[in-house]
């Protein structure tokens, strides 16, 4: 492949001298499984617990400095938030499976014209929700069911994160390319900048100014805002695996449909299990302040406890997407079975955490007793869930990597509108309403998920693997 940095946009590359170095990225598809699959996973873990420790922190600072009404507006607020990061998160998977099997295919040049498609495509997205989401910021708190002492604040918070929302994009844009390239460093870094600059900035504003749900959504904006411009900078000292010049950065309807097929899926998907749980938020928001602000704890801690498993599901899909690109399906599924007997030794640990001490979790984030105690009870259903996802969330990845994102949407919308929002509205109307039988929706969903996607794992076995 033939070179030219001065056609390079500074936000990918920069040339130091006349030499560059290439930075190490891990193939998949040869050699020991375990050990690169670890390797790749590691830094994802770290950056799933910084991005965890992102949120946290705002649900942490606001607890100890501000009231259950601030409270629950930043945890339903954050919930919308968070609901809509996924959507593009799960969108730019269709960029980071292609680089993935363009890797795997020994393919890796024609890298540039996907990334450079998919800029376009992304900054436009963005452009649109900056001045959607301030605008319906009002509707989204009242679909939320937000309590009354809490609906101006909720609203507040919303507006400010909405009117950063192409800093969230250029944020998680960063990660899925690197990802998908089997770099997992660089999104490491890029988290770990913005959760210091939150934490700084929750600091500042929450506990030194007392502006309460406000600075706690300055200080998220800001920090991604920080890091995105950091980021750059390091990106620019790195040399790709392929060419990538300004021609490059246009529509290209054809690499667009592909980036959209594989992505709206998963995107489709993450979003409409997102509203299911809003769903649940809102339900909850309905029977009272303190119930929304333990559920809203209980959101935060459950980030950490299925951070394992969440690691496994990225590492899977640019696993997965390397090995089928090289036709090594039979080490594929390896890398699934690795993925899974790991990711389940660290689910009982979290299951033995979360249903016996709960109580302790919760109280990091709130000092609120009875909001602690509401937080404890919910978080006893999710202890279940943390035996499960370590089979469904691998599976997710595994099926990602495949590229049957389809099946991925359809398991994902079955177990979320078939069974954990009509569990939920069941389990809020028996007397007395229990956070934790409303809350056992979630692993009830989950054991279905898991019988779909071994049914499919049947199918792919006898059709595809020889």
């Amino acid at each position: 492949m033939v070179e030219k940095p001065n056609t390079y946009p500074a936000f990918f590359i920069s040339q130091k001298g006349s030499k560059k170095t290439m930075e190490k990225r891990i193939d998949f598809t040869t050699g020991k499984i375990v050990a690169p699959l670890l390797k790749f996973a590691g830094p994802v873990l770290l950056a799933l617990f910084l991005q965890a420790m992102y949120g946290a922190v705002d649900l942490m600072i606001v607890g100890k400095f501000a009231s259950s009404a601030d409270v629950s507006a930043v945890s339903t607020g954050s919930q919308i938030m968070m609901t809509i990061t996924n959507l593009i998160s799960s969108l730019c998977m269709g960029m980071t499976i292609i680089l993935g099997q363009k890797i795997g295919e020994k393919k890796a040049g024609e890298g540039g014209a996907i990334i450079g498609s998919g800029l376009i495509m992304f900054m436009s997205i963005g452009i649109i929700l900056t001045i959607l989401i301030p605008v319906l910021s009002p509707q989204l708190a009242t679909t939320m069911h937000a309590p009354t002492e809490a609906f101006d604040l909720t609203t507040k918070y919303i507006r400010i994160c909405g009117a950063g929302a192409i800093v969230i994009i250029s944020y998680n844009l960063i990660g899925g390319v690197f990802r998908g390239i089997g770099d997992s460093n660089t999104p490491l870094v890029t988290v770990l900048i913005a959760c210091i600059c939150n934490i700084i900035g929750d600091l500042i504003l929450v506990a030194g100014f007392n502006l309460g749900t406000v600075g706690a959504a300055i200080a998220t904006v800001g920090a991604q805002l920080i890091s995105v411009i950091i980021s750059c900078a390091l990106i620019s000292r790195k040399t790709l695996p392929f060419t990538l010049n300004t021609k490059m950065i246009r529509w290209d309807s054809s690499i667009i449909k592909k980036i959209l097929m594989l992505g709206t899926p998963i995107a489709l998907q993450d979003l409409l299990v997102g509203i299911s749980f809003l769903v649940i938020l809102a339900i909850v928001n309905a029977i009272g302040l303190t119930e929304s602000a333990g559920v809203g704890v209980a959101e935060k801690v459950c980030a950490f406890i299925m951070l394992v498993p969440a690691a496994f599901m990225q590492s899977m899909s640019a696993f997965v997407a390397q090995n089928r690109g090289a036709g090594k399906m039979d080490r594929a599924l390896k890398g699934f079975k690795s993925a899974v007997s790991i990711s389940f030794m660290f689910g009982v640990l979290m299951f033995y955490l979360a249903f016996f001490h709960g109580d302790i979790l919760s109280g990091i984030f709130s000092n609120d007793n009875a909001v602690i105690l509401a937080s404890a009870d919910y978080l006893k259903a999710y202890a279940i869930d943390c035996l499960l996802t370590c089979f469904l969330f691998c599976f997710v990845g595994f099926f990602n990597g495949m590229g049957y994102t389809t099946f991925v949407m359809a398991q994902g919308i079955i177990g979320a509108f078939l069974v954990r929002v009509p569990v939920s509205f069941i389990m809020s109307k028996w007397e007395p309403v229990s956070l934790f039988h409303i809350g056992l929706a979630t692993p009830c969903s989950t054991v279905l998920q898991i019988v779909l996607c071994f049914g499919c794992l049947l199918f792919v076995r006898k059709r595809i693997i020889k």
